[in-house]
């Protein structure tokens, strides 16, 4: 212990050099790599005792690269069986698919510098490419498992949003949407379902995205939140046959885009207040009555209210509990941060295989943390859902 303080101490003394902290993070780490080999061995360096399992049997040399620079370590061997520190464990997923996608750059003709300010932006100072090609097909495989994994049970809500992303395209740079989808089951759990690279605008696009949902097991769906991409509506109506919600975040944007910047704060509060109404009946009727206000000086945004009313108040329909959750794709906007955040880093990507390694290591492991958390929604909620069609079985026939 005695000998540790020294050391740290001498650390401290060389605090105004340059590499002050690679060189302060190699002792840290050297010494943490000491203990846990003394634990090992049951007996310190030159100690003498009759718990004693093994011997030390040198060093074998190691590289850490960090944001603070390569740290070489010496990893100590052992005579009798091995040792490997913890924090040396294989990178995360996401670390390795970052690694692919840059290798991959590499080969597709992006300039070597780059290439290198990439490296760099994580930390590195290179790349073997035996290590990407391992890391590709490994990353790739369990990727690819999650992606089109089984979908067991009822999901009776459903989150779309898109993630606009650059590439390359024979020889030009487009820009493609990766649409994620998120959906609750039954027991109130949250999980990814889907990623699919492609236009967002296309009604193809999406049928053949929601069709892969079901054929995977993707049932009950009972109400469907996006924004009004082009198509999306008829595709969720003929392959899902659910209920669309309109984003409302999105919609009050559209809707003030009519309105001068100096109205702008007037108009949201007069629209805020059909959000705060109880039931569906009072939002529809207070909807309707601010439509008609708001129409007198501006026609466009009272027709806009009257187009968009069915959609954005789908969500009155269903239980209470789950209405604050419902109205928008609020839910999937910090992982579309995090996906942006992580793709910034590679900038244009050059295939689109790369982009589906990269976003789906992120959703990967934000599932991961997902399953470890508690309900995202109240399981209490789920039993209200089948309520009113088993009211109206039970009504008897009137002939009108």
């Amino acid at each position: 212990m005695t000998e540790d303080r020294l050391l740290i101490e001498e650390l401290a003394a060389k605090g105004g050099q340059p590499d002050f902290l690679r060189t302060i993070a190699e002792n840290v780490l050297q010494l943490i790599m000491e203990a846990d080999v003394d634990g090992l061995i049951g007996a310190g360096r030159h100690e003498r005792s009759s718990e004693r399992a093994t011997w030390r049997n040198g060093y074998r040399d190691r590289s850490l690269d960090t944001r603070v620079g390569t740290l070489n370590l010496k990893i100590p061997k052992l005579r009798a069986g091995s040792y490997f520190p913890g924090f040396l464990e294989p990178r995360k997923m996401v670390e390795k698919a970052l690694v692919a996608v840059i290798q991959e750059a590499w080969i597709g003709g992006v300039s070597t510098r780059r290439v290198d300010e990439l490296v760099q932006a994580m930390g590195m100072t290179g790349i073997s490419k035996s290590t990407v090609s391992k890391l590709c097909k490994d990353i790739d495989e369990r990727v690819h498992a999650f992606l089109k994994r089984p979908l067991t049970g009822e999901w009776p809500y459903l989150w779309l949003d898109a993630t606009y992303l650059k590439v390359r395209e024979g020889g030009r740079i487009i820009s493609v949407a990766a649409i994620i989808a998120m959906a609750v089951n039954t027991e109130g759990r949250r999980e990814i379902v889907g990623l699919h690279i492609g236009p967002s605008e296309a009604e193809v696009f999406w049928s053949d995205f929601l069709k892969d949902l079901v054929r995977r097991g993707l049932t009950g769906v009972k109400l469907v939140i996006s924004d009004a991409h082009e198509g999306l509506k008829g595709a969720i109506t003929r392959v899902m046959g659910a209920t669309w919600q309109r984003c409302r975040v999105h919609f009050m944007r559209n809707a003030l885009s009519y309105v001068p910047k100096g109205q702008n704060t007037v108009v949201a509060a007069a629209i805020r207040q059909v959000f705060l109404q109880p039931d569906q009946k009072s939002a529809t009727q207070v909807w309707r009555q601010v439509a008609d206000q708001l129409r007198t000086r501006w026609p466009k945004l009272g027709a806009c209210m009257d187009e968009a009313e069915t959609d954005v108040l789908a969500y009155t329909g269903f239980p209470t509990q789950h209405r604050t959750k419902l109205h928008s794709t609020n839910p999937l906007e910090r992982l579309n941060k995090e996906v942006k955040r992580r793709a910034d880093v590679v900038g244009i990507f050059p295939n689109e295989d790369s982009i589906i390694r990269l976003v789906g290591a992120v959703l990967m492991e934000q599932n991961d943390e997902w399953q470890l958390q508690h309900r995202y929604m109240q399981i209490e909620g789920m039993a209200e859902l089948n309520q009113p069609m088993i009211e109206e079985e039970n009504q008897p026939l009137h002939i009108t």
